[in-house]
């Protein structure tokens, strides 16, 4: 594992095998966290599973935060889109709820990318301390 240094953020190398364990890993936590949220009454579907794909796109790289997207929709499909725990074809409100968290989940793995790549863009010293002045035209 890498080190951010400005930041102290753990990264994954992106296409490593432990990237998508993390993936995965996060996956059930928010599957946990998503269960407690039912249980006290929440209906959306999705709630918990937005911000573990952001954290896993910061922390492991886009290919494992999509990896995160994909095994999440049958998993809120199967545990969380009633009836509870079976596979029945899918309404139209429900169609809808996963186009809109694919949607969400591009934007948010896009988000992710970027701060990533910022981080090891500043991390290498890429760009110039703040009291340091552009240098200026001479002419």
């Amino acid at each position: 594992m890498e080190r951010a240094e400005p930041f102290g953020v753990p990264q994954v190398r992106p296409w490593s095998w432990q990237a998508f364990v993390l993936g995965l890993a996060i996956v059930a936590v928010s599957a946990t966290v998503q269960g407690i949220c039912v249980v006290l009454g929440a209906k959306l579907y999705f709630a918990a599973f937005l911000p573990s794909i952001f954290v896993v796109g910061i922390l492991a790289g886009a290919p494992a935060a999509v990896f995160a997207a994909v095994l999440t929709v049958p998993v809120v499909w199967w545990a969380f889109m009633p009836p509870f725990f079976e596979f029945n074809p899918l309404t139209s409100a429900n169609t809808d709820s996963i186009n809109l968290f694919f949607l969400l989940a591009v934007l948010l793995i896009g988000l992710a990318d970027l701060c990533r790549e910022t981080m090891a863009m500043i991390s290498r010293g890429g760009l110039r301390a703040p009291g340091e002045s552009a240098p200026t035209n001479s002419q």
